[in-house]
């Protein structure tokens, strides 16, 4: 007989197997959009950056570092950066403006036209997204939402929502690691294949 942890992880691994099958099926077209996206945004000089609250804040953090170091291959370092990271900043902007401006405070400070903002979410719903898109949208930086649960308000305020059919916020999270790392490689393999062609 099986003991009830082998059942546990039979039963998470199955259920991100199916939903990573169902996003396959579906959505692969809309990650290889988002993944042109990003390509050619850093081919012009841009940069991108990332956002979200807890673990989506990790995944943010996990995905600028593959840009910024490397992910499959050695390459130049590509300009992405995570706004979750420096805790005086971030502890700063949430005293004097709230924490709703934690992110908003950044893309209006670092943002540019051509930019790219990667906003990580399970709900949609969290208002410093909400103000972070706004104040992207101010600047002419294009939004990119990685969501589950409907999408929430997020997915009608950015230019590309990426919604994941689930309601279960870790494996939304799992996926949209995952999701992360497809488009880091595609615009790494992008982006070496220019510097081959002009070499």
């Amino acid at each position: 007989m099986k003991s009830p942890s082998v059942d546990a992880a039979t039963r998470h691994l199955q259920a991100l197997a199916e939903l990573a099958t169902l996003v396959a099926r579906d959505m692969a077209g809309d990650v290889a959009e988002i993944a042109e996206v990003a390509a050619a945004a850093l081919e012009r000089g841009g940069k991108l950056m990332f956002c979200g609250n807890g673990g989506s804040a990790a995944d943010a953090q996990h995905l600028a570092t593959e840009y910024v170091v490397r992910f499959r291959a050695d390459r130049r370092p590509l300009a992405a950066l995570a706004l979750t990271t420096d805790t005086s900043l971030l502890t700063a902007a949430a005293n004097d403006y709230g924490f709703e401006q934690v992110f908003a405070r950044q893309v209006e400070a670092l943002g540019r036209s051509g930019d790219v903002l990667f906003l990580h979410s399970t709900s949609g719903e969290s208002p410093n997204l909400l103000r972070a898109a706004e104040a992207a949208k101010a600047k002419g930086v294009v939004t990119v939402a990685m969501l589950a649960r409907g999408g929430g308000a997020l997915a009608g305020i950015v230019d590309h929502a990426l919604v994941l059919p689930t309601v279960e916020g870790a494996r939304a999270q799992e996926l949209h690691l995952t999701i992360g790392h497809i488009i880091c490689e595609v615009a790494e393999g992008r982006l070496n294949a220019g510097n081959r062609a002009e070499g």
